[in-house]
């Protein structure tokens, strides 16, 4: 079987244009590595390690502290004792735990208010098991409304250069809920 010409021109071009899209999806695929390696994590604890959790709004002030006990691993503190709705938690935690932010910005004291970590969205307070503590302050959207503005860890020494992060708006979703989200559902029978 012999082949023509034009067909072995055609099968030619094709080649090429295959291996050309090949290597460039290749090049973007390390791209996108590369920029998902830039991100430095937000803490470096597990979420097995958490052992209370405490969000303060302008509404309210929520504390939970986890149970041990397999079916329902937390508990709301405050403002009510009661089962907390585990899913919400979860959500929150991931975010904590898996959180990355791509940059962080150097800031003096005069402008935090400028990034809304005066009065911020929330205040998200972290204790861990072996006593351990951390903080998650959550400020103001950027300006394309894609992220938070954030600190974390913040320190007490005012002459200090501060650093704010930018995370994940999901931080917002995760804690911007009715109280009634937090409590466990009563199972229906």
């Amino acid at each position: 079987m012999k082949l023509q010409k034009t067909t072995w021109v055609l099968v030619t071009i094709a080649l090429l244009l295959g291996g050309v899209v090949y290597f460039n999806e290749i090049q973007r695929q390390y791209q996108s590595e590369d920029t998902q390696s830039n991100k430095l994590k937000i803490f470096d604890f597990q979420e097995e390690d958490i052992q209370t959790l405490t969000i303060e709004t302008n509404k309210e002030t929520l504390k939970f502290e986890r149970t041990g006990i397999e079916n329902r691993l937390w508990q709301m503190k405050q403002p009510e004792d009661v089962p907390a709705n585990d899913a919400s938690i979860a959500f929150l935690l991931n975010l904590l735990v898996k959180g990355k932010s791509d940059r962080a910005i150097p800031i003096s004291s005069e402008q935090i208010k400028e990034y809304g970590l005066d009065n911020p969205l929330a205040k998200i307070d972290i204790q861990l098991k072996n006593g351990k503590k951390h903080q998650l302050i959550l400020g103001n959207t950027d300006f394309e409304g894609q992220s938070l503005y954030a600190r974390v860890d913040p320190s007490d020494r005012s002459n200090q250069e501060l650093k704010v992060i930018l995370v994940s708006k999901d931080f917002q979703f995760a804690i911007d809920r009715d109280l009634t989200e937090w409590k466990q559902q009563e199972q229906k029978k």
